[in-house]
């Protein structure tokens, strides 16, 4: 197979003409399309600085009594269904809009204040390391009194396992302090996965580079193709939450106490460098495709300059072989007994001087 027909192959694969389909053709106002799941795990955590209750449900009604908890309740819902969102959030006041926003595909990060609460929608990010592409998973977060409502499409995959870890001691500062802090923590935990995420691509980008310097080819140009997707992506989703976090900071809602502003802050900060950092990885990008296209100039011109230097070395013995062969009755040497020695010799002695002159000159 030739290197034309493997990067075809490579840029023409369905998956990759797929993923592009997904990743550019995004419409959040159309109607979504949503497969509902066949089961969803809804997990339950009440808690204070003294006591912690940690309950699994099997339907949303359950959890309807937390409302009225003393406690800090956190409710997880592992899985989007319609009936379920809004049977969760009208039983706790959640308007209408936000249930939309819930159930949609493919909105942009964003926080809204309505009817007393604080919403947000950010993506959570992988890496599939099969694949080679960053995969997303849309979360909604509501914050409000005394509760926390978080919704999620995969319940096989979550990076909120380590916030259910520091809710069994009772030390942790996410059981001394309030909803406002859990929810600091959940953003938090999604901000700081996306620099996972970003490490994991850095390593294809300096595997990526490294192929280039060596032996750039046609695949090598596929691949700079299928990771500027990928930057698309990583863009897409990191650049909105620097605006999300700094309307939390900016507003004065009063779910949110002073105490935790420099949580947000830490939290801005952090956005701040990974919406940085993606912005190098897409120059980086941009270089890796400018070094290719130097490198394969340069081996163009590598192998222009021994093409022109052979054809100047033959030029001689072309010259002197077409004299010599010119159909004339009376040629000088033509029927001297050494003349074709004295034209051979002739024919490799020019070429040496050229050579000669050639390495002084230093074009070779």
């Amino acid at each position: 197979m030739s290197v034309r027909s493997s990067y075809l192959d490579l840029v023409l694969n369905p998956l990759n003409l797929l993923r592009t389909k997904r990743i550019l053709n995004i419409n959040p106002t159309a109607p979504p399309e949503r497969k509902e799941p066949e089961r969803v795990n809804i997990y339950v955590y009440d808690y204070s600085s003294s006591d912690l209750s940690e309950q699994r449900l099997d339907e949303v009604k359950q959890a309807f009594p937390f409302k009225y908890s003393s406690n800090i309740s956190w409710i997880n819902v592992d899985g989007i269904r319609r009936k379920d969102i809004e049977e969760l959030c009208n039983h706790f006041n959640i308007h209408p809009l936000v249930q939309e926003d819930i159930f949609s595909i493919g909105q942009r990060p964003k926080m809204d204040e309505i009817d007393g609460v604080i919403y947000c929608l950010l993506n959570m990010l992988y890496f599939n390391q099969n694949d080679g592409v960053v995969e997303t998973e849309q979360i909604s977060i509501i914050l409000g009194d005394k509760f926390v409502l978080t919704f999620q499409e995969d319940a096989s995959r979550d990076v909120f396992n380590p916030l259910r870890d520091k809710l069994q001691f009772r030390n942790n500062k996410v059981r001394q302090n309030g909803t406002d802090y859990l929810f600091y923590s959940l953003i938090d935990m999604i901000v700081d996965n996306y620099f996972v995420v970003m490490e994991k691509l850095s390593d294809k980008i300096e595997t990526l580079e490294e192929d280039i310097i060596r032996s750039p080819n046609n695949h090598s140009l596929a691949k700079i193709n299928i990771l500027r997707k990928e930057m698309i992506v990583l863009k897409r989703n990191i650049a909105p939450v620097r605006d999300i976090v700094n309307g939390i900071l900016r507003s004065e809602n009063p779910l949110l106490d002073e105490r935790t502003e420099k949580y947000f802050k830490d939290v801005y900060d952090h956005i701040v460098q990974a919406n940085d950092l993606a912005e190098n990885y897409r120059d980086m990008m941009m270089n890796l495709h400018d070094l290719y296209l130097n490198n394969v100039n340069l081996k163009m011109n590598e192998v222009m300059k021994v093409m022109a230097v052979v054809t100047c070395l033959m030029a001689p013995a072309t010259v002197i072989g077409g004299i010599f062969g010119m159909n004339f009755e009376s040629i000088p040497w033509l029927h001297n007994p050494y003349g074709f020695f004295i034209a051979m010799s002739l024919m490799l002695l020019i070429p040496l001087v050229m050579v000669y002159f050639f390495r002084k000159r230093g074009w070779f």
